[in-house]
């Protein structure tokens, strides 16, 4: 056995207790995949026993045809770039001063991170029951009016209960990052003359670059799947003013037992996610300065 031979041996022999997991992995979300594939090209719907037949791709024509589909897409691109944009502004703002010693940090620290740590589905109940409620809300209390937020500005509400969800998140990562800083190369700065705001500039800011995008990208890809906070606070209501694309294609297969169009649009949905994060990931690589994996 030659020394190729060997090394390719020992790979598989490193690998091998990987296997079950990956096996299960394939299990649990590659079929289940392939069979949503299969189910798109089928029209098919469980009110109507004995409807089941091949139609190709016209439940994709249909999907695009979807004036609610682009809405409800529309609505998803909204949510994720609002709420990852703002989560991170926030996390920056918070982790800058959570790096700074202060009495009390640690208690600090730990009640900003109880936002993350709560159930997404108790989160929204929170907000709805306890901040947006017309009659007995908070914030209806403390600017003295009788506004229903919850109707008349639903994405909003739904945005504001994501934010105070995922800044954490953000916060935790950007604040590994500031602490990943060269004291030495600060300190310098600051012998230099280079006053707080120069030295976040000129040395701070590219130094987080990569924590930053890092939020960015694992941050769009759970708040893209948002569906606990608009079925708890919102129903997709107004009408279809804060439906996302989860939501939907949950009306379409659980409310209107339509199992070839939604499954039509979780394969278009899965396909738009695998492009956005795939040119996410290559620029991740690149600033990292890591190869990509083949």
């Amino acid at each position: 056995m030659n020394k190729k031979e060997t090394t390719a041996s020992s790979t598989w022999l490193r690998r091998a207790p990987l296997l079950p997991a990956l096996l299960f992995t394939v299990l649990v979300t590659q079929i289940p995949f392939l069979m949503t594939v299969f189910y798109s090209f089928q029209s098919w719907n469980l009110v109507r026993p004995g409807s089941r037949h091949f139609v190709g791709l016209r439940n994709y024509v249909d999907v695009f045809a979807d004036s609610q589909f682009r809405g409800a897409l529309i609505n998803t691109v909204v949510l994720t770039v609002v709420c990852v944009f703002i989560s991170m502004l926030l996390g920056l703002g918070l982790a800058i001063l959570l790096d700074r010693k202060f009495l009390g940090r640690g208690v600090v620290r730990t009640l900003l991170i109880t936002p993350f740590l709560i159930l997404p589905a108790a989160g929204a109940l929170l907000w709805k029951t306890t901040m947006f409620d017309p009659t007995y809300g908070l914030l209806n209390f403390v600017l003295g009016g009788d506004t229903d937020w919850l109707a008349e500005y639903p994405l909003a509400a739904v945005m504001t209960q994501v934010i105070w969800q995922w800044t954490p998140f953000m916060m935790l990562l950007i604040l590994a990052g500031l602490q990943a800083q060269s004291k030495e190369v600060l300190e310098a700065a600051s012998v230099d003359g280079a006053g707080r705001w120069r030295t976040f500039v000129s040395i701070t800011l590219p130094q987080l670059a990569r924590y930053l995008q890092l939020a960015g990208l694992l941050g769009a890809i759970y708040i893209v799947n948002s569906f606990d906070a608009i079925f708890l606070m919102t129903q997709g209501g107004p009408g279809t003013a804060s439906t996302n694309l989860p939501y939907y294609i949950y009306q379409r297969a659980f409310e209107g037992f339509d199992i070839g169009q939604s499954s039509a649009m979780g394969v278009v949905v899965v396909i738009l996610t695998l492009i956005v994060a795939n040119f996410a990931l290559r620029l991740m690589f690149r600033t990292f300065g890591l190869s990509e994996v083949r």
